[in-house]
């Protein structure tokens, strides 16, 4: 029998029995990770491990955008995770680790927006479905920052390194064919087209056996993180904490946010 799921303030979680989904409320943000918003996600989906038919959920975000990246108003490394982390900065890692390791299959559905920590969101999902016109960009290193939450291994694990490299380190925007091309993407879409798209897929995995549909989840994550090494993620914090304090990576920052002020002037 389901449950019913936490009211979450940055969220909204459903589940029919089958098939569930887990939506970024934050449009007035564009869906912007704060600490809270990531705890929630953690929660949600330990929710979501304990509904006994649940096979598929989908995670998507409201308004314009999918998912805006870390709150950059969120700034700083001092105290407490509200997740349990050590510090955080550690909430993210643990936000992606409760994604990627629930049982059900995660369906994630890209418009928009697509920013650094929303792509790590979405690399720690199982199937990737997005808009022709969906934005991807990684600016951590124009923030002054590593890429954190265990993004790297995961983008090394979809891409490759050489292109996780490239888009790390320059910043480059990239859109939806390139990133259907390296293999991040398993359905790109016209944008009229994509709810529908990500229903057929939810359905064509929510029909099967749930017990062979979560084992082939469990097997493949099982094989990929022993390829990755995502166990090594520990210590991301730790990095952007570094980065944080760092001289140069500080006034990287301020500039990166002073010219964001000027564009929306």
């Amino acid at each position: 029998m389901t449950s019913q799921p936490t009211e979450f303030e940055h969220l909204l979680v459903t589940c029919d029995g089958r098939r569930g989904t887990l939506t970024l409320n934050r449009p007035e943000a564009l869906n912007a990770l704060s600490n809270q918003t990531m705890a929630e996600i953690i929660s949600a989906a330990d929710w979501f491990d304990h509904q006994p038919d649940l096979r598929v959920v989908v995670v998507e975000g409201t308004g314009r955008a999918f998912c805006a990246g870390f709150d950059l108003g969120a700034f700083g490394d001092e105290g407490t995770s509200p997740a349990g982390g050590r510090v955080p900065g550690d909430t993210g890692r643990l936000m992606a680790e409760a994604l990627e390791h629930m049982a059900p299959v995660t369906i994630v559905r890209l418009h928009g927006h697509v920013v650094g920590g929303g792509l790590v969101l979405a690399a720690a999902c199982d199937l990737r479905v997005a808009s022709e016109d969906v934005r991807f960009s990684i600016p951590e290193v124009d923030l002054g920052i590593p890429l954190a939450w265990g993004g790297i291994p995961r983008l090394v694990r979809e891409i490759g390194p050489a292109l996780t490299k490239e888009l790390v380190m320059t910043c480059r925007p990239f859109g939806a064919d390139e990133a259907r091309a390296a293999g991040f993407l398993n359905r790109v879409v016209p944008a009229e087209q994509l709810d529908d798209e990500v229903e057929a897929l939810a359905e064509a995995v929510a029909s099967r056996p749930r017990f062979a549909v979560l084992a082939t989840k469990a097997h493949t994550n099982a094989v990929t993180e022993q390829m990755v090494g995502l166990a090594r993620s520990w210590s991301d914090a730790d990095g952007l904490a570094g980065g944080l304090r760092d001289a140069e990576g500080r006034a990287a920052r301020t500039q990166y946010l002073e010219k964001r002020k000027e564009k929306r002037r």
